[in-house]
């Protein structure tokens, strides 16, 4: 049997995200897997990475990490062990289940079926349910031309498609979570409905070809969210919108005063918790 690694540290809630997201963009490639979980309710998390590849990778993605430790494991599917954790949720008009569990919902809401994986995005966290939730509240009729940046397992693309029943784009820099993201739109019976390609922003032919968009969705975070005002601000129509999330409630008002620079105002907002921390999600819109 071969043997499989862990390495794992512990960090504050606030930290999680940036963590997470920095080990996936430099050892997914790799073949490592990289979780988190809650230690304590409102307390620190638990960054853990499984895998069979160097060691070396590991230590120099970690520089500057708190101090972790390195177990072996029995070979295990991780990624099959967080699918089965994952339990299905209600959130607005959605209910998000994995592939396992497919009854018990209950009437009169949308199913989003989102197994845990690679690409980010279960709708678990509450940047992605603060999303879905904003998004019941607009009218189908001023989002007809709508955009998921940074899409990972294509979530947010996918509830567009399945709530309006119209196309969706969708686009993200890892080329294997644009994957994930059309496996999963076929999945959810939205497929043709759905178009998700690789691009940094709005940056490829057929995001950039699209615009003036009617709806820029973009659940990232607070850095890279300030960067694309200015492109975004140039792809969205006059009495167009932007929502916003990925950041936390005490970056939400430089990322609003990066926008209003470029003609956005405030319309609504979610905060919702997750591990201890909170989570800000931002509409706003172009006047």
């Amino acid at each position: 049997m071969s043997i499989v690694r862990k390495a794992s540290f512990t960090v504050p809630a606030t930290d999680r995200a940036d963590w997470e997201n920095r080990l996936e963009e430099r050892l997914t490639e790799l073949g490592f897997v990289v979780t988190s979980r809650e230690v304590s309710r409102d307390g620190p998390w638990c960054i853990e990475i499984f895998g069979e590849g160097a060691t070396e990778d590991v230590d120099a993605a970690l520089a500057g990490a708190p101090d972790w430790i390195w177990e072996e494991l029995p070979d295990t599917d991780w990624v099959a062990e967080n699918q089965r954790s994952f339990r299905p949720f209600a959130v607005g008009p959605f209910w998000v289940h994995p592939s396992h569990i497919s009854d018990g919902m209950p009437d009169g809401l949308l199913p989003l079926r989102i197994d845990a994986g690679m690409a980010f995005g279960t709708g678990t966290h509450a940047t992605t349910r603060g999303c879905l939730e904003l998004l019941a509240t607009l009218d189908p009729a001023e989002t007809r031309n709508a955009v998921d940046v940074g899409c990972g397992s294509g979530i947010l693309a996918i509830a567009m498609a399945k709530l309006w029943q119209r196309e969706v784009l969708g686009g993200d820099n890892d080329p294997e979570a644009v994957d994930v993201a059309r496996e999963n739109a076929g999945l959810n019976g939205v497929g043709p409905l759905c178009r998700f390609v690789v691009s940094i922003g709005l940056a490829s032919p057929e995001l950039g070809g699209k615009a003036p968009y009617d709806l820029i969705v973009a659940n990232i975070l607070a850095g890279p969210l300030e960067e694309l005002s200015t492109p975004f601000a140039a792809a969205t129509r006059p009495g167009g919108r932007v929502l916003l999330s990925g950041l936390l409630v005490e970056q939400a008002a430089s990322v609003l005063a990066a926008y209003r620079q470029h003609g956005f105002v405030f319309e609504r907002r979610r905060d919702l918790e997750t591990g201890g921390a909170w989570w800000r999600s931002l509409l706003l819109r172009k006047s």
